[in-house]
């Protein structure tokens, strides 16, 4: 086992007077619960515009649909990147018009891409010939673009396998896509959620080149290159600021474009809205295995089952802070439910404060993605987690 040292610094994520009014709002909330800053959100999209002036966002709705958060980008100009006709029902009930979505997930049913033309959107990502097919039979004569298969190394939450397809696979799709009456615009990729090394955007460019080369010989001009999602969040490990990858990946584009950019369009959805929530939780129990030389367990009212999935297989480390202080001490935590499977961190150990006691409050921070969607609606009768937002 290893432990995390409890050297929390606040700078490192928020002013200690934004984190003073947060707690302040949430003094009197009964836990557990997200909050999600406003002015945070605001703060990454406008680092992202400002270090790639060139590029179009598509904020990923599924990271955090609150439709605070939604407006908020809404105004500041964002596109949007939806993965189901649930959000795009959101989205327009919201006034965002389609010409802004782009429905990127390459599952659907063909239904689910009827509707979602006939309310009005227009692109469509895609990776299958059955898609394809799908596509062009309910949404005619739409544009299109390919998800090519990455392998996520260097990523947190890997997202290879599942999305995607090998170099040939995608094409012989753009070439049916074209006989079928679609329009074929781009490529897309996406290296893996919370990416550390920036050289994995290279490699995917490189791939996107060979295939606007290959589909140019069959006179196929494609135009659009997506580069997906990514960017990372601040979580326990030291990330590159977003200027640094901004400045490499143009790097890389001009490499194999030249200075003649292709569109570009970027999907960010943790890197928009993580670094902008506080998932607040109640110590529930400090308990020990045996009486001597035992690490003690930290049960919280907060696990995988009520917005900390991505605590599987110990992916995502969240900063942990606490309000006691002194002498820290090693930690196992977990959830609150009856299932074996509700433990947080058991191989990598948290060093908190060993003056914690049941019904102390902690504060997860960086927990504005993937949190609140993620959970379940009554696993063991608890309901899904709270969500407040802030400025």
């Amino acid at each position: 086992m290893h432990a995390f040292d409890y050297s929390f610094d606040m700078e490192n994520y928020m002013t200690k007077e934004h984190f003073a009014r947060l707690k302040k709002f949430a003094s009197d909330k009964e836990t557990p619960f997200l909050m999600t800053s406003l002015s945070t959100v605001a703060r990454k999209y406008s680092e992202l515009e400002k270090s790639m002036p060139y590029v179009r966002i598509y904020y990923a709705v599924k990271a955090n649909p609150s439709e605070e958060v939604l407006k908020l980008l809404m105004g500041l100009g964002s596109c949007f990147d939806i993965a189901s006709i649930y959000e795009l029902d959101l989205v327009l009930e919201l006034g965002i018009t389609p010409d802004r979505l782009s429905f990127g997930n390459t599952i659907k049913k063909a239904r689910d891409i009827r509707y979602a033309y006939e309310r009005g959107v227009r692109l469509f990502a895609t990776d299958g010939e059955s898609d394809v097919r799908k596509i062009a039979q309910n949404a005619p004569k739409s544009d299109v673009f390919f998800r090519i298969l990455t392998d996520g190394v260097g990523a947190d939450w890997p997202l290879s396998r599942k999305f995607g397809a090998q170099p040939d696979v995608i094409f012989q799709n753009i070439l049916l896509a074209r006989e079928l009456g679609l329009n074929p615009r781009g490529i897309s990729f996406h290296v893996g959620s919370q990416q550390h090394d920036v050289t994995q955007w290279r490699m995917a460019l490189s791939v996107c080149k060979e295939l606007f080369d290959a589909t140019k010989e069959k006179g196929i001009d494609l135009d659009l290159v997506n580069l997906g999602g990514g960017f990372p969040a601040h979580y326990l490990h030291p990330v590159e600021e977003t200027y640094v990858y901004a400045a490499e990946i143009t790097d890389y584009i001009r490499e194999f474009f030249g200075d003649k950019f292709p569109r570009v369009f970027i999907e960010p959805g943790r890197y928009m809205v993580g670094d902008a929530g506080i998932l607040v939780t109640e110590v529930v129990m400090i308990s020990r295995k045996a009486r001597e030389n035992s690490i003690p367990w930290l049960y919280l009212d907060v696990g995988k089952f009520s917005g900390l999935i991505e605590t599987l297989d110990e992916s995502i480390k969240y900063p942990i802070y606490s309000d006691r202080s002194g002498k820290a001490s090693d930690y196992i935590l977990a959830g609150p439910t009856c299932d074996s499977m509700d433990i947080l961190y058991e191989k990598m150990l948290y060093r908190l404060p060993s003056s914690l006691e049941e019904g102390d409050r902690l504060y997860f921070f960086t927990t504005g993605a993937y949190t609140q969607t993620y959970s379940a609606v009554f696993f063991n009768g608890f309901p899904p987690l709270k969500a407040y937002v802030v400025d």
